[in-house]
């Protein structure tokens, strides 16, 4: 017996045949007419104004025929039954996410799901300077890490303005608060949410999952975030984007009026059961869905009582599950089976998820495919995944791209910043309503100010531009503890270092036991290189106490100042070992000068914030040695015996001989007690002082008075300066730096270095008076 819509159904598809054949023959001759073959990819994009309106006529027509196509294809499902089973290898949320949608608009994008790729698809995009929201949890010094490389990734590609919302512990706010400030990146703001007050909403779930309590914070993000928000991209630490941004904020379009979440499909088969005796997953739709990229309609969201619903659907689940397997993940996945027509499901590959025994691989057939990588498993870059060296690779890409590259500006755009230009800040610090602090970033265009301000025909126009650099700062590169102790003795070794003086970490780290802040001059690929190193080391990673602070590359000058300061400042200690990572430390050092402070002994150890007068612990006697391999000594008279056999010289002795000679070497051969000396031109011991003392001059960059100015400055504040009897240090010899050569090479280097030598003097001269004329005299007198 014939079906009588079978009539009806050639014709349909005769009529959709028809239809395509116009368009490609449409196609061609417009292509042909100018010369070029559509055989060419389809996604060329030409040059000149001509060609790109002939584009746009084109799109228009595809558009139009592309719409009667889906009219087309509608009533061809709307005859086969489009309600039906999907096939194997289709994922199984797409029948009930299809029954969700109301419209034709819909029936069309569950057809584009189910496609997970395609050819040139026409991708929606958000409003040209939109701003986007994005929000990221983050706790720890290595999540702290991660989440700059995210951040990489997504300023590569963006063309909007963005807004960062980071909900932080402590440690995470430190670090990425100060990365952000330093960092200016134009028509970029972060805000961040104290993890420490949202706690309370999820501790009373209990966790498995490695992420702890942190992996349930994103529940709570309608209330953590503004109230006036309506929606907001939250991503994992661990992704990775290849496209714009902006394609993925678009996708709101294409809710419906009911729809509040946008989630990809997991694409391990964790919630299908049974992937071991006894594993019992918590309830999800198919094969539910992964939480690293979702789509959160907070507006909607707070309109059902979305902070209620979260929570009546894990405590029903609880009763039985006891716990979560997968943290937040568990709930949303609960929470959707028992209300599916809120969610919207998005292609894989918007979430392309990287742990073993996935079906990954059938979210991309090609590289242009690829929207959003998804490190989700423990084993990170190590995971198992054919495809996993072209993956590792994009992902190392923007490990190691130079951040500095990704302060440009969106033409077009206005600035989200304040422009109020006569503030001297790197940030703004603003109130977020009652909740979070607000960090504007706007010092971009103070600097640009302050460069304009400059005579670029001045001869020493170079420094002056490196002075009021702000560079990156990564604090706490690495993981960082350090317990406070009780007798307020504590001092923290100071020092700063580059590339080529890794190798003597390990050194000073035998050297000094107690708690050391390090500020490392690297590039981004070389911060990579300490990493390892580092994480390598089993000398270096069984050091917690240690503080590695990076700043990051620029410009043609070692800031080498700047660099000790961003030391200095994040020293915990209540005193301070100022020293360069070239000595080292006679062994027990630290615990000899703890003694001192404790007992006393020392009597100008002192600081009297009163009067502004102090003492520095200066100048351990500085031998230096022409070996290699020298057997260190292990005390005073094996130092001395040395000395006087030639094994050990003292520091420069030949070369730089004012620098050290104050310190009076034949003294200190014989002295049992601490003494004073008085200061001298061009000296430049290395000293121990409260924390809270001046900063180190930044105009002094390269080579060439950075230590000798900061000296000066202690002395004009009326620090008495003591040379301790029985503490010394070692030089490591090692090739000279860059710096001294040019110094060496260059008679406009030398000339410039005077010249702010001069104006140090003078600011000086204006800050103390007529105490610092000695200084100006002193260096006459030379």
């Amino acid at each position: 017996m014939h079906c009588p819509c079978r009539g009806k159904l050639k014709l349909l598809l005769a009529s959709l045949s028809f239809v395509v054949l116009l368009t490609w023959l449409y196609l061609l001759a417009g292509n042909l007419e100018n010369g070029r073959s559509l055989l060419l990819s389809p996604c060329v994009v030409e040059s000149t104004e001509a060609r790109l309106l002939e584009r746009d006529v084109l799109e228009s027509r595809v558009r139009e025929v592309e719409e009667e196509n889906r009219q087309i294809r509608l009533q061809l499902s709307q005859s086969q039954g489009l309600g039906a089973q999907p096939a194997e290898g289709n994922y199984g949320n797409q029948q009930w996410v299809a029954s969700a949608d109301t419209g034709p608009e819909d029936v069309e994008n569950t057809a584009e799901e189910r496609a997970n790729h395609s050819e040139c698809a026409r991708s929606p995009t958000a409003e040209k300077c939109e701003l986007i929201h994005v929000a990221c949890v983050c706790a720890g010094h290595n999540a702290s890490r991660d989440v700059v490389t995210l951040v990489k990734s997504i300023l590569f590609h963006r063309r909007n303005p963005l807004h960062f919302h980071f909900i932080t512990d402590t440690v995470a706010n430190q670090i990425l608060s100060t990365l952000f400030q330093s960092w200016m990146v134009p028509s970029v703001q972060v805000s961040f949410y104290d993890a420490d007050e949202l706690k309370s909403e999820v501790s009373w779930i209990p966790n498995k999952h490695y992420s702890g309590i942190y992996g349930l914070m994103k529940l709570t993000l309608t209330k953590a975030l503004p109230s006036d928000l309506s929606k907001v991209i939250v991503l994992d630490t661990d992704i990775t984007f290849a496209t714009d941004i902006a394609e993925l904020w678009a996708i709101f379009r294409k809710f419906t009026e009911k729809q509040v979440i946008g989630l990809v499909e997991n694409q391990s088969d964790w919630y299908l059961g049974n992937l071991w005796k006894n594993h019992k997953p918590w309830p999800a739709l198919g094969r539910g869905f992964n939480t690293g990229v979702i789509l959160l309609y907070l507006e909607r969201l707070r309109r059902i009582g979305w902070e209620q619903m979260w929570r009546l659907t894990a405590e029903r689940e609880l009763m039985s599950m006891l716990s979560t397997s997968l943290a937040d993940q568990d709930i949303f996945n609960a929470f959707i089976k028992q209300n599916p027509v809120l969610v919207h499901q998005l292609p894989c590959f918007w979430n392309v998820q990287l742990s073993d025994h996935t079906r990954s691989e059938q979210c991309y057939t090609e590289v242009s495919d690829l929207k959003v990588i998804h490190w989700n498993s423990p084993k990170k870059l190590r995971v198992k995944n054919k495809h996993v060296e072209f993956f590792r690779n994009l992902y190392l890409t923007f490990l190691e791209y130079d951040g500095n590259l990704l302060r440009r500006e969106l033409f077009g755009c206005p600035s989200q910043a304040s422009s109020d230009s006569t503030k001297a800040y790197v940030g703004v610090v603003q109130p977020y309503e009652h909740r979070p602090s607000s960090v504007t970033i706007t010092s971009v265009f103070q600097l640009q100010n302050a460069l304009e301000e400059l005579d670029e025909d001045d001869q020493c126009y170079d420094f002056r531009r490196e002075r009021i650099m702000v560079h990156r700062v990564h604090l706490y590169f690495l993981q960082y503890e350090y317990t406070s102790t009780e007798d307020d003795t504590d001092i923290t070794l100071v020092a700063q270092l580059s590339m080529d003086r890794l190798q003597m970490l390990e050194a000073i780290c035998k050297h000094w036991e107690g708690p050391i802040s390090l500020a490392l001059y690297m590039s981004d690929a070389e911060a990579q290189q300490f990493l390892r190193y580092a994480q390598a080391s089993e000398v270096l990673k069984n050091r917690k106490n240690v503080g590695y602070h990076i700043v990051y590359k620029e410009g043609q000058f070692y800031p080498v100042n700047l660099v000790r300061n961003v030391a200095l400042r994040n020293a915990k200690t209540p005193y301070v070992f100022l020293t360069d990572i070239d000595f080292l430390p006679m062994y027990g050092l630290y615990d000899y000068l703890r003694w001192g402070l404790d007992m006393e002994c020392i009597s100008g150890w002192t600081w009297d914030k009163k009067d502004q007068t102090g003492s520095v612990g200066g100048g351990p006697s500085f031998p230096e040695t022409l070996r290699y391999r020298l057997s260190f000594p292990k005390s005073k008279a094996e130092l001395l015996s040395m000395l006087d056999m030639g094994t050990l010289y003292t520091f420069r002795y030949h070369v730089w001989t004012k620098g050290h000679a104050p310190t009076n070497y034949a003294k200190w051969r014989t002295a049992t007690t601490p003494y004073k000396v008085e200061w001298e031109a061009d000296f430049e011991p290395y000293v121990v002082v409260r924390r809270d003392c001046p900063e180190y001059d930044q105009r002094f960059v390269g080579f060439g008075w950075n230590k000798v100015s900061h000296i000066m400055e202690l002395d004009a504040q009326e620090y008495d300066l003591t040379v301790l009897p029985n503490a010394f240090m070692i030089h490591m010899p090692h090739a000279p730096s860059f710096d001294i050569s040019k110094f060496r090479s260059s008679p406009s280097y030398r000339y410039c270095l005077t010249t702010l030598k001069d104006e140090f003097h003078q600011d000086l001269s204006r800050k103390y008076g007529s105490a610092a004329l000695k200084y100006l005299t002193a260096q006459r007198n030379i």
